[in-house]
Formats: C-alpha cells, structure tokens, sequence
C-alpha cells in the first residue's frame, strides 16, 4: 500500500508530488506525462512571481523539467474510480487497482455540464474505460464522446470489437477511419435507458439507439469519481487546510473553485501535502 495517491498532473499535483517526495513518502501519481493540457493552451501568463511574461507552453515545460529533475515519475492512467475504504482508498486506473493511505485530487475544473442521464446509468452501459468494459460490447452497437486526439486509441479499440460505433468528437481534425465508425455532426445531448442505456439523443433532436456509450474524457467528475465526496456545486469543498468532508482526503487546485489561478493552484498543492503529512503523522 503506499501512503498516499495523488490524482492529477497539473500545477496542483506537481506542487503536492515535489512535497511528498521531499518528505520521502511513499506515494503513486497519476496523470499524463505531458503535464498540463491546460497550461499549455495558455497564450500568456503575467501573474506567476519569478517567471515574468510567459507563454503557457514554456512554463509547462519548465513543470516538466523540474519534475524530472527531482526524479518524480507519473503514472498515465486514467483514474476512473476511488473508494473510501477505511482508514484507506481503493483507486481503479484502467484495470488495475491500487491501495493508498490518504489521498490528494488535483483533477482540474470540470468542464462542461456532462450528458443528462450519464451519471444515472453509470456502470449500466455508461462507461468512462474503454479496456476496463469494452468486451462487454463484443458484437454491439455503441456511442462513443472522444473530447481528446489523446484518446482516440481507445475509440479504435472499441470499434474494433464492436458492431458499429457513432462517434462524437468536438475537434475536426480525428484521424480515426473506420468502416464501422460513423461520425455524428451534432453533440450529444442525453443517454436514455431503463434498466440500461437504451438510446442516446443529439443537440439536433435525432435519437439513436444503442447498448452503450462511452465517455472519453481527460477527467470524471468528483462526486461521480468519489462517492460521498461534499460538493460545492461543481467544486469539491475544503477547508484552509485542503481537507474534504472524507478523512485523509485532500483537494488542490482548480477542483476547488475559483479562482483559477496557476499561483493558486501550486500553493493549495504545497498545503494539501503538507495536510496530508500531518494525517499520516496523527496530528
């Protein structure tokens, strides 16, 4: 087991892996190797003391740098699942588990409002895995929302165990070219179902049936990836010390609301660390 697990690779998760490491514990980091998609996507950044005028690009690469530096190393799973179980946490990273003591999430704002009846008919044909419950699929039809180029990979693989796929990406440029693929023009809207995932419905108003959708994305959302997490609206609510309603659970970053802020996020990373040890120490 190790002592803690750190979800996200963003400022916040940087900040709170340099200090776990620092303090020689024992902990697993998942994200993407790439840093922050976020970041990077920011044209200019002003307000970051020591870095002047800097594009969103060169600083993440600086994150990068000074990570490798100091020998951390990310875990490039996507966490899907987290139970409190405990004094400890289960996390299921595509179709692997791992146990932690105590726990930082640093995942990110949530961006976008979701699809009516997705976190309804979640595990009953709404999945966020595609190599965790593809083969539930063998021979069916599916829908699939691909929010990245990142994961179209994983689109690839479930068309090609599937019968048909309707995929929506909102990106032009996929380079996905399937026979069985076919490529939806409007965004998805809902997913329909009784028991299971029946249909889905588009902004256009056409209906679809299927047996599954499944929802590529670069994060779940918080109540959805933790159950029993308190949620303030979209934002996961911490106190002063990054600590959430669940003990030994910390929250850093842009998940905690507003606002967001790079300098905000590296600091909330630095105090849920330093929460955290205190956890682990019985203070």
């Amino acid at each position: 087991m190790y002592d803690a697990a750190i979800v996200g690779s963003g400022p916040a998760g940087l900040s709170a892996a340099m200090n776990l490491h620092l303090h020689n514990k024992n902990f697993i980091w998942f994200g993407t190797e790439g840093m922050s998609a976020k970041v990077v996507r920011s044209e200019k950044i002003a307000n970051y003391p020591g870095m002047g005028l800097i594009s969103g690009d060169k600083l993440n690469k600086k994150f990068s740098a000074h990570a490798k530096e100091m020998g951390l190393s990310v875990t490039s799973k996507m966490v899907t699942n987290i139970m409190a179980a405990g004094e400890s946490f289960t996390l299921l990273a595509e179709n692997d588990i791992y146990e932690a003591g105590s726990l930082i999430l640093a995942i990110g704002a949530a961006t976008g409002r979701g699809i009516t009846g997705e976190t309804e008919l979640l595990g009953r044909g709404v999945s966020y895995c595609a190599t965790c419950d593809g083969f539930l699929y063998k021979g069916k039809t599916i829908a699939v929302l691909c929010m990245s180029k990142a994961y179209e990979h994983e689109a690839e693989y479930l068309a090609g165990m599937t019968e048909k796929v309707f995929l929506y990406t909102p990106y032009k440029d996929s380079g996905i070219d399937l026979g069985n693929v076919t490529r939806l023009g409007s965004p998805i809207k809902a997913v329909y179902g009784k028991m299971r995932v029946e249909e889905i419905e588009l902004v256009s108003g056409e209906h679809i049936p299927v047996d599954g959708l499944f929802c590529l994305r670069d994060s779940v959302a918080p109540a959805v990836l933790l159950p029993g997490l308190a949620m303030d609206g979209p934002h996961i609510m911490v106190d002063r010390d990054c600590a959430t309603n669940l003990p030994g659970c910390f929250a850093a970053g842009d998940c905690t609301g507003r606002p967001y802020q790079i300098a905000k996020a590296v600091g909330e990373g630095n105090v849920a660390a330093h929460s955290l040890l205190d956890y682990l120490a019985g203070n």
